[in-house]
């Protein structure tokens, strides 16, 4: 079958599409990283010496490999020639705590390990508790044992017909206590994603900039997509503001998701306006809520469409817009994509009416299989409608106005209720934004003996601003409501965030409250 024939199915492999532009296009470039230069014929040659070698090594479909490792060309190679024969792979954070991965990696029952050299040091110090066998990736292609693992050029795995069900990876989330839950996405899941890259110029002559790590969701739902419809995909071994552009000037690049805050660095950086950007058609942003200035700063200053994007890992509704056709709408995050259903419920778990807020909950082809081996998690993830109908809780407060149009207020967990009012930090944190010497904000709720909890800030100062903490306190208390009020404003050089941009408030709170004499013992 053709690419193309293979693309109008309403189901079939990623690793198979990829196959199918090898044979059409055998020397279009699919990936890019630092000089390294890889085409399809080169991918799908190497693809299939990794399926060889995991059938080699007694894995079959429903095995698990895990993978901790900055991006790499062999890194790619490596996951997709797991899902070409039904070998699901365990995507690990690289920069998690040594003990934290060897739990995962113990959770996701995996028959192998695959680590750069980096990781592999990280993880000296748990080797013990490490039963697999582990198989080093060197920073180039071709490099390390992993090549000696590879069976020789030529061999091709036996076929598997892969089944929408099966699970496709799994992918642990960014949990900071415990072992991080996993996250089981099916085949049918990336192929829907797929399905609907369509509208945002995905296609043969796109050529995709993956800034975060391929262990990130946000990297796979672009690079996967790209790479099935023939795109090419230059990835990035470590983020860095210039180097983006400077990539972005040199390949030509036509579409990038990212975080926020990777956005907010590079606008921000020296000469950025002298950068010829005019070959991007599109940009996402997602995983964290795109502050409303930023979305406005965007659509001045970069080309191309630009697309707010709203949806959990764990799946089920996704809501998009199109910043650029409703610059009206920017407060919000859009409406449910076609067939993504999405409906606010309340404290009795029911559906409130429009305008209404409460918790967000979807359902589509978009939704996690369930935990990984967590059935208890999973069921207090999942909501189910009066006819049955199965959905996915996101744990974020919201609305609908009465356009359709999505409208975030707050994650549930980081509401705070002070002295019997709710306070929703994200209200407070648009105020901070606000001033001119604040870059970034973020604010906690703290215990408080006279108000059960508190407010307080924590803010990055725009280069070359030393305004006191005390003065931006009064400052923005001025502006907020009586019940708002901040009780404390800390400065910090960088706010804490994981490898893939989210803010981390757990860890600003857990700072807070080690602080000696802290502790409640202030408000």
């Amino acid at each position: 079958m053709t690419a193309d024939e293979i693309l109008n199915l309403p189901f079939a492999s990623i690793a198979d599409a990829i196959g199918a532009h090898a044979r059409e296009r055998p020397h279009a470039t699919a990936l890019v990283l630092n000089d390294q230069r890889m085409d399809f014929a080169t991918l799908d040659e190497r693809i299939d010496r990794v399926s060889a070698s995991l059938q080699r090594d007694g894995l079959v479909a429903g095995s698990v490999v895990a993978i901790c490792s900055q991006s790499s060309l062999d890194y790619a190679v490596l996951l997709l020639g797991a899902i070409r024969v039904g070998v699901v792979f365990a995507p690990l954070v690289a920069s998690a705590m040594p003990e934290t991965l060897a739990a995962m990696i113990a959770d996701a029952d995996a028959k192998l390990l695959f680590v750069d050299s980096r990781s592999a040091d990280w993880l000296f110090s748990v080797a013990h508790a490490i039963s697999v066998p582990w198989i080093t990736m060197g920073p180039s292609q071709g490099e390390g044992p992993f090549e000696d693992w590879l069976v020789p050029p030529g061999i091709r795995p036996q076929p598997v017909t892969v089944r929408p069900e099966w699970p496709f990876n799994i992918i642990y989330s960014s949990g900071t206590t415990g072992v991080p839950k996993g996250i089981v996405q099916s085949h049918a899941l990336r192929w829907g994603s797929l399905r609907q890259t369509s509208n945002r110029g995905f296609g043969r002559d796109m050529v995709t900039l993956a800034s975060t790590p391929l262990y990130s969701n946000t990297t796979l739902m672009s690079t996967l997509p790209t790479l099935a419809r023939g795109g090419c995909v230059v990835l990035m071994d470590k983020f860095d503001a210039t180097v983006f552009l400077d990539l972005a000037q040199r390949e030509r690049a036509t579409y990038a998701i990212m975080v926020p805050v990777q956005f907010q660095r590079i606008l921000a950086c020296p000469g950025f306006d002298n950068y010829d950007l005019s070959s991007f058609r599109a940009k996402s942003c997602a995983g964290a809520p795109c502050p409303i200035e930023l979305k406005r700063e965007i659509l001045a200053r970069w080309p191309g469409q630009f697309f707010d994007v709203y949806g959990m890992t764990e799946g089920g509704g996704v809501c998009m817009l199109a910043a650029h056709d409703l610059p009206d709408k920017l407060h919000t995050v859009g409406k449910p994509l076609p067939g993504h259903e999405m409906l606010i419920i309340g404290e009795d778990n029911k559906p409130v009416e429009t305008r209404k807020s409460g918790e967000i909950v979807g359902r589509s082809y978009n939704m996690m299989t369930g935990y990984h081996r967590q059935a208890g998690k999973t069921q207090e993830a999942e909501w189910f409608s009066a006819d049955g109908q199965r959905y996915l809780r996101t744990g974020d407060i919201g609305y609908f106005d009465d356009e359709g149009f999505l409208v975030l207020i707050d994650r549930k967990k980081d509401m705070i209720i002070s002295g019997g009012f709710n306070i929703y930090p994200s209200d407070l944190e648009s105020v901070l934004r606000t001033h001119p010497d604040i870059a970034e904000a973020a604010v906690v709720g703290v215990p408080s003996r006279q108000w059960g909890e508190t407010p307080v800030a924590f803010v990055v100062q725009k280069e070359g601003r030393t305004t006191s903490p005390e003065s931006l306190r009064e400052w923005a208390n001025l502006k907020l409501g009586k019940t708002q009020r901040l009780a404390e404003l800390h400065t910090l050089s960088d706010l804490p965030r994981s490898a893939v941009g989210k803010l981390l408030k757990r860890e600003l709170r857990d700072r807070y409250l080690q602080t000696p004499s802290r502790a409640g013992s202030k408000h």
